[in-house]
């Protein structure tokens, strides 16, 4: 059996010029997808226009105390936006643990890019603007 696995491909939202070619380049497959979802959890309810049902609250938590509850709550909000709104991948797990000495929380979240078999961990920390 084989699988239908297709290409996403996404400008790269760093905006850095080709070198050769002077465009901007563009992300494709797995990495497309990494800025994609990166993109989702850090857009609040209402800043895409006409779609103010679109984004997370996970800037709002950031300003709560650095607490497993604030992490377990965190992680939740995570999986749901995931869930509802990138419907190219399956959500498996979602860890996040609280970082006291950075001020911050640690987050993996690990997904199946739909028709694939192979899983996908990405891992970034969550801090509060300064």
């Amino acid at each position: 059996m084989t699988e239908n696995i297709r290409n996403y491909k996404d400008i790269d939202l760093d905006f850095i010029a080709h070198p050769i070619t002077g465009d901007i380049n563009k992300k494709t497959g797995i990495n497309a997808i990494v800025q994609s979802l990166k993109t989702l959890l850090f857009l609040n309810h209402y800043e895409k226009p006409f779609h103010p049902e679109i984004g997370s609250n996970i800037r709002k938590m950031l300003f709560e105390n650095i607490d497993p509850v604030t992490a377990n709550i965190l992680a939740k909000e995570i999986k749901i936006t995931v869930d509802n709104f990138e419907p190219r991948v399956s959500t498996q797990n979602v860890f996040v643990t609280e970082n006291y000495d950075e001020n911050g929380f640690d987050v993996t979240i690990e997904f199946i890019i739909k028709n694939t078999a192979e899983p996908i961990a990405v891992s970034f920390f969550l801090e509060r603007l300064r």
